[in-house]
This record gives structure tokens, C-alpha cells and sequence, in this order.
């Protein structure tokens, strides 16, 4: 009796899909990447947040180069210390000794203290704002205050405050860098928490224009270079400028007489200013400049 067609092409899929199935098996064994069991356990240990302050590309990425042995457990700075010891612990390496970094504004200029030279009408973003004429703020340099830096902090470390400026919370902050990113005049950077003297202003205008349109920005005095230690400060294009490659040498000594308080120190999420810093009574933002 004749074999039906039908029968012929069962037998001919049942035989290819026994070929494919081996090829498949074959290709398994002979494509197969060990990977270390130990990365998951490493993985879940850590804060899943894949903000990337530790340098790699997320949390496996994290979790994969410290099994290799090619990061140490402590460069996580979002983790809890006591985790990370843990995972030390757990795979029998060094912890390491990572400092803690922290997001910091080069702004004090709230609304209160730094004039506006028009009215903003438009999307409310700070980097849409910045498209018209470079904002809305008689200082060139300033914190436009619309609030991208708090929008996009996934970790809830940056807050407006009621004069228009972000306050960052130190121990909310993971160094994502995200608000680097977002800001359009570049006000923010990622610093050791270890560089506790600061320059709170980045105008570059010469001391009477930049006090003219904000009442605390960086007038280059140079009170600040002179009582500093000999190469802590310096002055550049009018402003004063610190070289953290000699932080060990930073003190408070360098704020006392910064007239402005532009020039602070950072410590235990307190900002001080110099007594001889102009006292800021007004709690009522400044008009536009023309109405004023």
C-alpha cells in the first residue's frame, strides 16, 4: 500500500525537529558562559536603585565586578554600610573605603536675594526657561528655581525651598547624578562630603554687577585667598575658586569675612556663613528689575 503524503511529511517534521533538538543541545554545550551563582546572592543584597554613583551600569553590573573581584563592596554608596560588610563578609574580600558623595548647588541666589529681569511665562522647567534668553534671572549664572533637579531625583534628596532653591538631603543623596544632568546652567556637582568649604555662587560678573543682581553672589574680594591657607583659594575671572587637591589644608577660617556669605562651610547638614556676612531680613521676592 502506498505511504500517504501526510504520513511522508509527519515522519519528515518528526526527523527535522529531532535534528533541530540535538543541534539545540549541541549548541548549549558547546556556547555555555559559567556564571558565578554567587552574583545573584550578591545582587539581591543590594539597593536595586541602578543609579549608577558606583561607576557601573546598574546593580548586576555592580554585582557581577564585585564577585570578579574588580570593585570593592564599599563603592556602593547607596547600600547601607552594614550591607555592604555583609557582602564582604559573605564573599571574603576587603570591604574597601569609599567616601560618601553628595549632590551640591554653586547657588545661594533664592528669589528673596536675586532680582529677575523679566517675567517668565512658558513651560515651567528650568531647562525650558533657559531657552529664552537664558532665563528669566538678572544673574546670568543663577538657579532658575523651576524644580527639574527635584523632579528628577528618583531618591526624594532634593526639595525646593520656599525661596526657589533645591536643598539637597545629604543622607538621602546617592550621586546619581541625574540632577548634573538636568540642571541648564551646570549649578550642580557630585563632591566628597570631606570638601566642607564652598563657593555657593558661580557668576563670573566683575563684584559690583554680580552684587547688583544678587545680593549674595561671589564679589572677588579676595578676603577669602587671603585668609585661606597659602594655595587653598584663588581668584578666577572673578570668582573664587577652591583647589580640593589640598582639602586637608580647608577651615572655616576662610568664611569669616566673605561680606556676602557666598564663601560657607558645610558640616553635619548645617550651612554656615562668616559673621561678617550681610544679615537677610527679607522674606518677600524681589520684583522684576524694571518694576522695582
Amino acid at each position: 500500500m502506498a505511504v500517504s503524503g501526510v504520513a511522508i511529511a509527519g515522519v519528515f517534521m518528526a526527523a527535522l525537529g529531532g535534528l533541530l533538538a540535538w543541534l539545540l543541545a549541541v549548541a548549549n554545550k558547546r556556547l555555555y558562559v559559567y556564571e558565578d551563582p554567587r552574583i545573584d546572592e550578591v545582587e539581591a543584597l543590594l539597593p536595586k536603585s541602578n543609579c549608577g554613583a558606583c561607576g557601573t551600569a546598574g546593580c548586576r553590573n555592580f554585582a557581577e565586578c564585585v564577585v570578579a573581584g574588580s570593585i570593592e563592596p564599599a563603592r556602593c554608596t547607596v547600600n547601607a554600610p552594614g550591607m555592604n560588610a555583609y557582602i564582604a563578609e559573605f564573599l571574603g574580600v576587603d570591604l574597601g573605603d569609599a567616601e560618601k558623595r553628595v549632590a551640591r548647588l554653586a547657588c545661594g541666589g533664592g528669589r528673596h536675594v536675586a532680582w529677575l529681569r523679566a517675567h517668565y511665562e512658558g513651560l515651567g522647567t528650568c531647562r525650558a526657561a533657559a531657552t529664552v534668553g537664558g532665563g528669566p534671572k538678572a544673574c546670568a549664572w543663577g538657579c532658575l528655581g523651576l524644580g527639574d533637579c527635584e523632579t528628577v531625583c528618583a531618591f526624594d534628596a532634593i526639595a525646593m525651598n520656599p525661596y526657589g532653591l533645591p536643598v539637597v538631603d545629604a543622607a538621602r543623596c546617592s550621586a546619581c547624578g541625574d540632577c548634573v544632568e538636568v540642571c541648564p546652567k551646570a549649578l550642580f556637582s557630585l563632591e566628597p562630603v570631606s570638601r566642607r568649604l564652598w563657593v555657593a555662587c558661580r557668576n563670573r560678573a566683575d563684584g559690583d554687577c554680580a552684587e547688583a543682581v544678587c545680593e549674595v553672589a561671589c564679589t572677588a574680594c579676595g578676603k577669602c585667598v587671603a585668609d585661606a591657607a597659602p594655595g587653598l583659594m584663588r581668584l578666577e575671572d572673578n570668582l573664587a575658586v577652591i583647589d580640593y587637591g589640598r582639602n586637608e589644608l580647608a577651615d572655616p577660617v576662610a568664611i569669616q569675612r566673605c561680606p556676602t556669605g557666598a564663601i560657607v562651610w558645610l558640616a553635619d547638614g548645617h550651612v554656615s556663613k562668616g559673621p561678617a556676612a550681610k544679615r537677610i531680613l527679607r522674606q518677600r521676592p524681589l520684583p522684576v528689575m524694571s518694576e522695582g
